[in-house]
């Protein structure tokens, strides 16, 4: 089977889950039903890409900071702004894991994008108690949130991959629904 046509109703996909090893389907059909069934799948569709274009204007203006030396509040207060959607997109996105699998966090299908995020979250704080405690240089700083900002950019993808994934295995299902 090539890799753009669906996965075929009992196969898993590879690389969907982290079953030591082996793979395994990203949802069961009971986790697939509360995942379309809950506002929290809403609310992670909408934070995902207000949270990208928020990276968006704050990396430009991290850059500018960092090429210029001007901007730095601006830059500072994009940085924040991004921290705090970064938080609630992480809060909402437990509440939504438990809701979907069970578990605040560490989902098997999520296993390695919520360790990823933990790296995202503890630079993005570094940034925060650096920005609020005075520590270090602003090019410190800024060099602090691109850190996060690359993090970030990886666990997107890690994200978008499993999206895919998600899509891959759902078609089946549609399939069998309109036929």
């Amino acid at each position: 089977m090539d890799q753009a046509s669906p996965v075929e109703p009992g196969t898993t996909v590879k690389g969907a889950g982290h079953e030591r090893g082996n793979s395994r389907v990203l949802y069961t059909a009971e986790e697939r039903a509360r995942r379309d069934a809950s506002v929290w799948t809403v609310v992670q569709g909408v934070l995902a890409p207000v949270q990208f274009l928020v990276f968006l204007v704050s990396l430009g203006l991290v850059i500018r900071t960092l090429a210029t030396g001007e901007g730095a509040f601006a830059a500072d207060v994009s940085i924040v702004i991004k921290t705090l959607v970064l938080y609630t997109i992480m809060i909402t996105g437990s509440i939504w894991e438990k809701v979907v699998f069970g578990k605040w966090l560490f989902a098997e299908s999520f296993f390695w994008e919520d360790v990823f995020s933990m790296l995202v979250l503890a630079l993005h704080t570094l940034y925060l108690v650096m920005l609020l405690g005075g520590l270090g240089t602003l090019e410190q700083r800024m060099l602090v949130a691109l850190a996060g900002y690359g993090a970030y950019v990886i666990n997107a993808g890690q994200f978008l991959w499993k999206l895919r994934m998600a899509r891959l295995e759902g078609a089946p299902a549609r399939q069998a629904v309109a036929a």
